[in-house]
């Protein structure tokens, strides 16, 4: 669940916990909560996402809490937010569901969850995408709404595709080759992908019966993102355009293309 960057965006943040996760006990008034805390939040470093359809992201945490406080009467989830603190975000997600609780012990509940972003339904603007805190919610039968925030870190970023095609195939020995690509990413607001322009692209090579890939050269995208370069063919190997991630779209390397040189 997301909640846009709005003058009133703390002011609904209690009810929003409630609705979504903890929909039987919105209407109850509020009253002092019992002390539940997080810790050891595990979400990826990365999370990609393309142009359409859900993308989902597990997400396992820690919740101490009274011994006294029925595992049942407790409903917790993470968060993903921007701004100073996570009671006062300029841009939050929610997870959608609870997190499913096992209790290591009286006091301790091992959890996890998954943070979801359906982006056919508007999920995410292109102006999301870059760096998040991680924080965490809990809501408790009749008690005011628990957050916690500063529990970690993430980056939401736009899935990248590129690709490479190396011609003529075969090749003679010492001919030159031509190597061209397109780079592509997701616009979350059109749902398709666009050439991602003015981007500096690896040209990598690995040899037949080799292990590792060798930079040849860096080639940058044109406004369309197209690539274009030209090499020399010394023998038979696997070409491929790769790109290093920028703060707003993730990493991506092309599928290799084989050329045989005679």
């Amino acid at each position: 669940m997301r909640i846009r960057a709005t003058a009133t965006v703390a002011a609904v943040l209690g009810a929003v916990a409630l609705s979504a996760l903890a929909a039987p006990v919105a209407q109850a008034a509020p009253a002092a909560a019992p002390k539940v805390t997080f810790s050891n939040v595990k979400i990826a470093k990365v999370l990609v996402v393309g142009a359409s359809g859900k993308a989902s992201f597990p997400v396992t945490y820690t919740v101490t809490k009274p011994a006294d406080l029925s595992v049942n009467a407790l409903q917790t989830g993470p968060v993903i937010y921007r701004g100073t603190a996570i009671t006062k975000p300029t841009d939050l997600f929610i997870s959608e569901d609870p997190g499913t609780c096992k209790a290591a012990s009286s006091t301790v509940l091992n959890c996890k969850a998954a943070l979801v972003f359906n982006v056919t339904d508007g999920d995410l603007t292109n102006d999301e995408s870059g760096a998040w805190k991680a924080g965490a919610l809990a809501v408790i039968s009749k008690q005011t709404p628990i957050w916690q925030g500063d529990l970690g870190s993430t980056k939401l970023l736009r899935q990248a595709k590129l690709t490479t095609d190396a011609t003529p195939e075969p090749v003679k020995k010492g001919k030159t080759l031509t190597v061209k690509g397109t780079l592509t990413r997701a616009n979350w607001e059109t749902n398709k992908y666009a050439g991602y322009g003015a981007q500096t692209v690896q040209l990598q090579y690995k040899k037949a019966g080799a292990k590792t890939w060798t930079t040849l050269k860096t080639v940058k995208t044109t406004a369309k993102g197209t690539l274009s370069t030209t090499v020399k063919a010394t023998a038979d190997g696997y070409y491929r355009y790769n790109f290093v991630a920028t703060s707003t779209t993730g990493a991506v390397a092309s599928a290799a293309d084989y050329v045989d040189v005679r």
